[in-house]
């Protein structure tokens, strides 16, 4: 998987369970959410930071840290 930036789609992220772990911390609303599931290949990450309020460059920082290799 190519580094996560605010462009990387939620799908992708949602593929790798060390980091749905890191989205759980944030506690990012979609994950819970049954509509997410209609949008979920084209929400951005760097939106549903913005939308809710979450500091992105800090969650994509840690997103890419524990990015399996």
């Amino acid at each position: 998987m190519k580094p996560i930036t605010k462009e990387t789609k939620l799908s992708e992220i949602l593929t790798k369970p060390e980091l749905i772990e890191v989205l759980e911390k944030y506690h990012l609303p979609c994950l819970a959410c049954p509509l997410a599931r209609f949008e979920i290949e084209n929400l951005e990450i760097g939106k549903v930071c913005e939308l809710y309020g979450i500091e992105a460059e800090k969650l994509i920082k840690e997103l890419n840290r524990k990015m399996p290799m």
